[in-house]
């Protein structure tokens, strides 16, 4: 199921694996973590008519656009997928952050080893994603888009637990984000390291908290 140096995954093949790594049912533990978005429901800084606000801002300016950002380089011919690792850690705001992309990205590689019997070392989450799809003839957006998808779905879910948000209200917020997340996804594709960017500093408190 995994990349390899020499074949590439077709694509009918490679959209059945990007749905499965992406699937809620993948056990890389997101269920736990939701990037300092539960504090701030319980701070009453979100609540049911800011919330597509903040997924907005999460997307453009915030850990959505800099796991993007990091995904598109890992998919790239020759990544050095130590040092977008490096990367990825050191663009994290706080050590909960730290840990959270860790831990998911460190239970994807392993998943990816047991599946493909090829190891992997530890990363964070974009980048163990990036290495794990490289060899998908897939168009970078359109697995970065999945990817940025699953994240905000992710998000979208634990509002549903939370706060007074039912399921298709749920669905229908993820909805009306998809054109920014097709847009975003398209920008990334083509991003340098330059563009590894952060300005959400409440989340980043949130987070903290």
């Amino acid at each position: 199921m995994g990349p390899t140096a020499t074949r590439m995954i077709p694509p009918e093949t490679a959209r059945l694996q990007l749905s499965q790594m992406l699937s809620p049912a993948f056990p890389v533990g997101g269920f736990a973590w939701s990037q300092g978005l539960e504090y701030a429901m319980d701070a009453g800084w979100v609540t049911r008519a800011t919330l597509p606000r903040w997924l907005e801002d999460w997307l453009d300016h915030g850990q959505g656009w800099s796991d993007a950002v990091l995904l598109s380089l890992a998919l790239r011919p020759g990544a050095d997928n130590a040092a977008l690792d490096d990367l990825a850690r050191a663009a994290c705001m706080t050590s909960q952050r730290l840990t959270e992309t860790v831990e998911q990205g460190t239970a994807l590689s392993a998943n990816m080893a047991a599946l493909t019997g090829c190891p992997q070392a530890p990363a964070a989450l974009p980048v163990a994603m990036g290495r794990a799809c490289a060899a998908m003839s897939l168009p970078a957006a359109e697995i970065i888009a999945a990817f940025l998808q699953a994240q905000a779905a992710a998000l979208i879910s634990a509002a549903v637990r939370f706060m007074p948000l039912g399921p298709v209200q749920g669905q229908q917020m993820l909805a009306a984000l998809q054109p920014r997340i097709l847009d975003r996804a398209a920008r990334a594709a083509t991003a340098s390291p330059d563009d590894l960017t952060s300005a959400t500093w409440g989340a980043d408190i949130a987070a903290m908290a």
